[in-house]
């Protein structure tokens, strides 16, 4: 069985860290304003307040991107805004080797996989539109396993793509990707494949609206869905459609097809789903880390076992 290489745990430890980092960055800008006032220093204060805010400015272009990324890069440091003080740095040794590179930034992440750096905006309209950390467990899964999972020219499909991490990382390593969500989730979704694989891929990423379990047969007609890989991460939560779930991935894990699951176990459901998913598949445990997991799957029709 395979292990991250990395507990998923930092990567709450490098949230806490650096919220708390910038506490403590707040509480010394009041003692050093109380300062400076006493001091008949207002003058100076406006003068910082006004550069603090321009260094917090946010680029909206792919260049001020790449330019923000190298140079955290060059100086060994991912912070939360600009600091030229270094104060509020996250030093690399403190984050979790499944996400090599990550930078928390004015409402983007950025991530590193696949030799790539990749700027992810979220969305706080819907639990669909964060990132969750199963995403990133699959990511680093399917980085650090290329020749197990072979993707280069393979067919994809992502149930649940979400913020299109996993949609992205996918198609970096030659996936021809169709990432899947609920209708009102699909304009980020594109916006952050489509900015993070323009010009990089071999195949252009597809985009579809996918309900769980409404009309499969309808609207994708099973004789018509040939796809290597599906792909899900973070999809089992606490809701009412874990049956339409599960007859969705049945609906596409065709004999041929792997199904990569990753999870993390949160709710009494869990369980349940994962006891029904190992009845309906032939599933293999690949990795374990505590509560987070993910299964490798084949159909159990006639031709299907390939694990």
């Amino acid at each position: 069985m395979g292990t991250l290489s990395a507990s998923y745990f930092e990567k709450g430890k490098a949230y806490l860290l650096l919220n708390e980092e910038e506490d403590n960055e707040d509480e010394r800008n009041k003692r050093q304003d109380e300062q400076e006032r006493d001091n008949g220093g207002e003058e100076d204060i406006e003068e910082r307040k006004e550069r603090s805010s321009d260094s917090s400015e946010d680029e909206t272009d792919d260049e001020d991107d790449r330019q923000e990324i190298e140079r955290r890069k060059e100086s060994g440091r991912v912070c939360d805004s600009d600091d030229p003080t270094g104060e509020q740095e996250v030093r690399q040794e403190r984050k979790p080797a499944w996400a090599p590179y990550f930078l928390c930034r004015n409402g983007r992440d950025v991530y590193h996989y696949a030799g790539n750096d990749i700027v992810i905006y979220e969305s706080i309209d819907s639990y669909g539109s964060v990132m969750w950390p199963a995403a990133l467990a699959l990511c680093s899964y399917l980085d650090s396993n290329r020749l197990e999972t072979e993707l280069l020219g393979k067919r994809v499909l992502e149930l649940g793509a979400g913020t299109g991490l996993v949609a992205i990382v996918a198609s970096l390593l030659g996936a021809a990707v169709t990432a899947t969500d609920l209708p009102d989730l699909l304009g980020n979704l594109t916006a952050n494949v489509m900015r993070n694989t323009r010009g990089r891929c071999r195949f252009t990423p597809e985009f579809t609206a996918l309900s769980w379990g409404n009309e499969l047969e309808r609207l994708f007609p099973r004789s018509l869905q040939n796809y290597d890989y599906v792909l899900a991460a973070d999809v089992v939560y606490h809701h009412e459609f874990l049956a339409e779930l599960l007859l969705t991935m049945q609906h596409f894990c065709q004999p041929g097809t792997t199904l990569l699951w990753a999870n993390k176990v949160r709710f009494t459901t869990d369980p349940i789903f994962t006891q029904n998913f190992k009845e309906s598949f032939h599933a293999e445990l690949v990795v374990e880390e505590g509560d987070m997991k993910i299964y490798k799957a084949t159909s159990r029709e006639e031709g299907g076992m390939k694990i």
